[in-house]
């Protein structure tokens, strides 16, 4: 192989370097498209989330009325069987008595 002139070799470098200057524009283009792929992900996850958030806020504020109504029932049952107790006892004791 002949010994190649200066010309010759820098026009060969120049042609390389712009085959690779092609190959850098399209990963450019590539890594961009990605860039702005990741960038709709997130905001349709930070979407899911709020999505999530707000659903569970619901369901803990129907679910703190639900206790709260349970708290309340469990209360009045509890007076109740107060009364019953006292009442029985009141019975128990009047019937001591009155012997």
């Amino acid at each position: 192989m002949a010994e190649l002139g200066l010309e010759e070799r820098v026009a060969r470098l120049e042609g390389r370097v712009e085959g690779f200057e092609g190959r850098f524009d399209s990963l450019e283009r590539r890594i961009d498209a990605l860039d702005q792929k990741v960038d709709r992900f997130r905001e349709e996850l930070a979407a899911r989330i709020d999505g999530t958030n707000s659903r569970i806020d619901s369901l803990d504020q129907r679910l703190s009325g639900r206790i709260d109504a349970l708290d309340q029932k469990v209360s009045k049952q509890f007076i109740w069987l107060v009364g019953i107790q006292v009442a029985v006892l009141l019975a128990v004791v009047g019937a001591l008595i009155g012997r």
